[in-house]
């Protein structure tokens, strides 16, 4: 008999993920009414927007039938419409809560989310039971499943009905116990543009985990029309776009311009795309450049895009498309230095080669090196954060480039005054070819992430140890 006036709410369990519904039903001497699944109400109550995409009934005659256990590569949100169930849940996924168990009765006025990877299991208590389940994945023949015993002795579940007198499948009863089953992995890390300089650093920052896979352009091009099909999303949690078109001053050219918006809006909006289909969390990287640089002060996150550039332009216009994704991180960052060609690279070059360089002094920033931009965006992901847009750069005070290249000298142990200071126009007043507009301001505000717990380093110890590593030499 379902319990009546219940407010709608939620309980935690041992199981990470697995929470218990309290259900509103309405009823009186003609039956009962319920609002099953709510989406508003529910995501307001802080159940995850998991995105179901199929609706499953079981339906069971007999007191004592029993199913499972079973993980799913999808997540699932089960209720029952008719009768009174017994639920058994193993956590059957990688890490440190594997083989931990709950159980509980489920009945109209009670529900649970189940999220992937646990194993669940279910008994009547009653005759002609019927439970719901709500999945976020079509079901295929082909997805990859997890199974336990319902005897495991590990798990020890305390079936009310005995398995010996319940209604079991030859197929429940030849699963494996605990001892003998693969856990199941998580969803995967997709990086792509992953031989670019923040590529690299990404590889380096997840290192040798076996959940994340690396595309190149040649792998995977993100404007290339096959996208949707390219890979089975529903495998991957997270994809981090590290792949752009970033010839600021090429993409003033007509050829540059079709590079740019293929390769920074178009390719971008299909990803978003995917992601919004498919459940995944999208990382994607901007710029500075979506600012005019006009402000008095460091841009904060909202702070309105005003874009000077083609480029900027197109980065601007894929910022507002990856922001209408449900799950998202837009991280901006600004003037950036990895391993390849850089600025540091150069000046330090020059300096070694006795060339006193011009250098503009009237754009200012702060340096932000890949590795130090790659574990924000790692860390991101790993505490949860908030979703939303993140400014991440290098902390401390901003710099002009000139005064960046003046440190660069000092560090490589030539004469600072070397470096002439130089105003944008004057730099760019012989340029022969397109030269796109600069924002003289772009320093970022970083204080949202710093409330994430993340600690930028300070630009300028990450330029000292970058230069005496001799890194530079590798970038030149």
């Amino acid at each position: 008999m379902a319990e009546f006036g219940k407010a709608l709410g939620s309980t935690e369990t041992p199981i990470p993920g697995l929470t218990m519904w309290d259900l509103p039903v309405h009823g009186d001497s003609r039956g009962w009414f319920k609002e099953n699944w709510h989406r508003r109400k529910m995501g307001d109550a802080g159940l995850p927007d998991f995105g179901p995409v199929q609706n499953n009934v079981s339906f069971n005659d007999a007191v004592g039938t029993t199913r499972g256990i079973h993980a799913e590569p999808w997540d699932k949100f089960v209720s029952v419409a008719t009768g009174r169930i017994f639920g058994a849940w193993v956590d059957l996924r990688e890490g440190p809560t594997f083989g931990a168990v709950f159980t509980t009765e489920l009945d109209p006025s009670r529900a649970i989310f189940v999220p992937r990877g646990v194993g669940n299991a279910y008994q009547t208590l009653e005759p002609d039971t019927a439970y719901v389940y709500l999945v976020n994945d079509h079901w295929s023949p082909n997805a990859s499943y997890t199974f336990l015993n319902l005897a495991d002795e590990t798990a020890a579940i305390a079936w009310p009905i005995p398995l010996d007198s319940a209604e079991v499948s030859e197929k429940d009863l030849a699963h494996p116990r605990l001892a003998d089953v693969t856990p199941m992995g998580p969803r995967k890390t997709l990086v792509l543009g992953a031989n670019g300089q923040l590529g690299r650093a990404l590889r380096s920052e997840f290192g040798g985990d076996r959940h994340v896979e690396y595309a190149t352009r040649a792998d995977l091009d993100v404007s290339a029309g096959d996208l949707a099909t390219a890979r089975p999303w529903r495998d991957y949690g997270v994809i981090i776009n590290a792949a752009a078109y970033t010839a600021v001053d090429l993409a003033e050219t007509a050829d540059g311009r079709r590079e740019a918006w293929a390769a920074n809006t178009t390719g971008v909006a299909a990803l978003a795309r995917i992601a919004t289909e498919n459940g995944i969390t999208l990382v994607h990287v901007s710029s500075d450049y979506v600012f005019d640089g006009s402000s008095d002060r460091p841009y904060v996150e909202d702070d309105p895009v005003s874009p000077l550039g083609v480029y900027g332009q197109t980065k601007a216009a894929a910022d507002a498309v990856v922001q209408s994704v449900s799950r998202h991180y837009v991280v901006r960052t600004s003037w950036v230095i990895g391993e390849g060609k850089n600025f540091v690279g150069t000046m330090a070059g020059l300096a070694e080669r006795g060339v006193n360089p011009k250098v503009v002094d009237d754009q200012r920033g702060r340096l932000t090196f890949t590795a130090e931009l790659a574990r924000g965006i790692r860390h991101l992901l790993d505490a949860d954060a908030p979703y939303g847009t993140y400014n991440l750069t290098g902390s401390g005070a901003a710099m002009t480039w000139a005064e960046i290249a003046q440190k660069v000298f000092g560090l490589t142990g030539h004469d600072a005054d070397r470096v002439t200071g130089i105003g944008t126009d004057e730099y760019f007043a012989s340029a022969t070819g397109p030269v796109s507009p600069r924002p003289r301001m772009s320093v970022l505000d970083i204080a949202k992430i710093e409330s994430t717990g993340f600690s930028p380093e300070d630009a300028a110890t990450a330029l000292e140890r970058y230069v005496e590593g001799a890194s530079w030499r590798k970038a030149e």
